[in-house]
């Protein structure tokens, strides 16, 4: 499939899309069987014009009190802000939240055909907190096709960190 997005260098988005489906390999699901993989595309202040820009992956990981599983996507943005991938607003170095450059691309990769069509809600609400709507997020299947959709269209009319900024009206 092709890919149009000016976001995603057309020589990366292989690499990304194969590193979300290899990282299934490390999801923990001995309960639903159903594994998920996911890879970020990102940049830091470090990445040189001329390389390639890190990809950072993270699986889905279960617990048998079903609630307090970790899907892929919520790993995935505690091991980019972990590892300094993303910057506070403020930060030297970083634009911060809402429009960072910093993350540029998300794939997603489940066993199934066709493949989850999008993320799950605690995972969107995430990535909703640290990236940018107009995110690409590669939804690849068990065979290594994929949709793209961006994050807003994942998360239509989604609440995020500017919502509380907002003038609010008084009695």
């Amino acid at each position: 499939m092709s890919d149009t997005s000016p976001s995603v260098p057309p020589h990366l988005l292989p690499r990304l899309v194969s590193a979300a489906s290899a990282a299934k390999a490390t999801a923990y699901a001995p309960y639903s069987n159903f594994r998920v993989g996911a890879a970020m595309l990102c940049t830091t202040p470090d990445t040189a014009a001329d390389s390639d820009p890190p990809i950072v992956t993270g699986a889905n990981v279960e617990n048998a009190a079903y609630p307090v599983g970790m899907c892929a996507e919520r790993v995935l943005i505690g091991k980019v802000v972990t590892e300094g991938y993303w910057t506070r607003p403020g930060e030297e170095g970083g634009e911060g939240r809402r429009g960072s450059s910093s993350i540029r691309a998300l794939a997603v990769a489940t066993d199934t055909v066709p493949g989850a069509r999008r993320a799950g809600c605690a995972g969107r609400r995430e990535l909703r907190e640290f990236c940018n709507l107009k995110m690409p997020v590669y939804l690849v299947d068990g065979k290594g096709d994929y949709t793209v959709k961006t994050l807003e269209e994942l998360l239509p009319l989604s609440f995020g960190p500017e919502n509380l900024k907002l003038e609010r009206r008084s009695g």
